[in-house]
């Protein structure tokens, strides 16, 4: 249940103020760490993604990856996507785009999203859905998975407001005789929309899966003309003290409000912040350099180490116990 996930404790944020203050710490901690802490305001802007910039691009690879899991195939269910959206979220709620690259974590979380969600593809068949170089893209995600869940947690468990949006749909059929089930289908396609705009919004960051949803069916049923006012106060919120309605009724219009705000995407300006980037990134998390190269080969040689002394250590074991075995038959 939302009410006791990890999503509530630890990712549930009190709104947009808290996201962006977050992210602004996270920019100012890596231009810091990176070289520019002694550096004055106009340097570090020249040489280092804004606050400014870094959410132009975070914006952008959103985008992205709402239509890379839109024309996915086979045909992904809407919940992955949302599932998908959540971890890149979180992840720069805390992490620089300069530390690691909105395109590599995007392609990460899809798929980490599809394994947690049962959605059933293989990485070569993931891969197929991208145009390039595929064993570079199979690395790149196998090699930051590990990475991504460790960043997020291992919080994976994402309550999307799809589930949610089904149950109000079918209430609606069963409680509220007010509305033909035909209109009722058209606002479930309408708030489908709502939820599917609503991933680009910070929404699932603040609010409950279920508020969501709730907007989405009142913002629909409005822009259909139809009135549910006395569906919320005698049938969904009936019984409930004044506070709790009021309460209610004001975080709809907050989600109402985040969704039909946003900013759009800025396009023409993302590939000079691209460049931009490729200057000021962190080497490390970058597959193409060869530092990464080295510190992966590292790795890779350590675990070679680590098996090769396991083995060694079996094969002692082994040669012992079969000494034993010969001088207790002796």
């Amino acid at each position: 249940m939302f009410s006791t996930s990890t999503q509530k404790k630890h990712w549930t944020f009190t709104g947009e103020t808290q996201i962006t203050q977050n992210k602004r710490d996270t920019n100012y901690k890596y231009v810091n760490k990176h070289g520019g802490a002694n550096l004055d305001d106009e340097t570090k802007e020249k040489k280092y993604l804004t606050f400014t910039e870094e959410r132009i691009l975070g914006r952008h690879f959103e985008h992205v990856l709402r239509e890379f899991c839109n024309v996915f195939q086979p045909p992904m269910p809407k919940y992955v996507m949302g599932t998908a959206m959540c971890y890149f979220k979180r992840f720069y709620v805390k992490h620089s785009v300069m530390d690691y690259h909105p395109k590599d974590i995007m392609l990460t979380c899809v798929y980490l999203a599809s394994k947690v969600e049962e959605f059933n593809v293989s990485i070569t068949q993931f891969v197929g859905n991208l145009k390039g170089d595929r064993d570079k893209f199979t690395n790149i995600i196998l090699s930051f998975e590990l990475m991504l869940m460790k960043k997020l947690h291992y919080h994976l468990t994402v309550h999307n407001p799809y589930r949610p949006l089904e149950g109000l749909i079918i209430d609606l059929k069963t409680r509220y005789k007010s509305i033909e089930k035909s209109r009722i289908d058209k606002i479930r396609k309408l708030a489908e929309d709502f939820l599917d705009k609503s991933l680009a919004s910070n929404v699932s960051l603040v609010f409950a899966p279920s508020q969501i949803a709730l907007a989405a069916i009142l913002s629909s049923a409005e822009n259909d003309k139809v009135s549910l006012d006395s569906y919320m106060s005698d049938v969904l919120l009936a019984g409930a003290a004044p506070e709790d309605v009021k309460k209610t009724v004001y975080q709809i219009k907050r989600i109402r409000y985040m969704v039909s705000t946003q900013e759009p995407v800025q396009k023409d300006m993302v590939g000079p912040i691209q460049r931009k980037l490729e200057q000021c990134r962190n080497q490390e998390n970058n597959p193409d350099s060869e530092i990464y190269k080295r510190k992966l080969q590292e790795m890779l040689d350590d675990e070679d180490e680590i098996q090769s002394q396991k083995r060694m250590k079996i094969e002692e074991e082994e040669k012992k116990a079969e000494q034993e075995l010969v001088l207790g038959v002796i």
